[in-house]
């Protein structure tokens, strides 16, 4: 006849081993990297580097050098305005998708569009990524003058605004780590290739190293660590 005790540990086991699952089963949860899609243009896509050398494989790295468990996914296409950005935004937005980078608007500033009209457009990105309960950083372009001070005004205004609005991580200027490195007007264009629009590799480290520490608060914040 089997005993008591054999029962109570035969029970004791199955409980034992079921916890076991379930700690197992919340391990491997845990272990799942964030996702953050790039959202932008060229910029972001890499265009005339080497593959390695592009945005979305140097912010890799880096967070990577932080010890983040961060998988960037390339969403950056060449030539990119705000309203391509927002016609593409809803299959961006897949279900692994847990933040996004929204670097758009530098198209818009070259061409001369409406910054009413990109407003509209980014103000759907990020209505968007709020519905999806998928968290943002902004990344802005700083317009000069040559549009008038008018144009300047409206489109510089709108990425702080909608940051605020939105209640996203914000960076006022793509470009701004080449302007800390170079230091100067005069050594700005080391940090960039023939075409004097587009960084070299440099000049995306030096992105890149800007950019970084607000890529790592926005995975930080979407593991619920802020």
């Amino acid at each position: 006849m089997l005993s008591k005790g054999f029962f109570a540990y035969g029970a004791f086991g199955k409980i034992h081993n079921l916890v076991l699952a379930f700690a197992l089963v919340g391990s491997a949860a845990q272990a799942e990297p964030i996702t953050i899609a790039a959202l932008g243009d060229s910029l972001t896509a890499g265009y005339g580097l080497p593959v390695s050398d592009g945005f979305v494989p140097q912010m890799q790295d880096w967070l990577m050098s932080q010890n983040a468990d961060v998988r960037l996914v390339n969403a950056g296409v060449s030539g990119d305005t705000t309203a391509g950005g927002l016609s593409r935004v809803a299959w961006t937005l897949t279900p692994e998708i847990d933040a996004m980078i929204v670097a758009l608007g530098g198209n818009d500033y070259l061409r001369g569009f409406d910054p009413e009209q990109s407003r509209e457009n980014l103000d759907g990105i990020l209505r968007a990524a709020a519905a999806a309960d998928v968290d943002v950083l902004l990344v802005g372009i700083t317009a000069g003058a040559n549009y008038g001070p008018d144009y300047q005004v409206a489109f510089n205004k709108m990425f702080p605004e909608l940051a605020a609005q939105y209640g996203v991580l914000y960076e006022p200027n793509f470009f701004q780590g080449i302007l800390t490195n170079a230091k100067s007007q005069d050594l700005v264009l080391d940090f960039m290739q023939a075409d004097g629009i587009h960084p070299n590799a440099m000049g995306v480290a030096a992105i890149v190293d800007q950019l970084g520490p607000h890529a790592l608060k926005l995975a930080q914040r979407t593991q619920g660590g802020e």
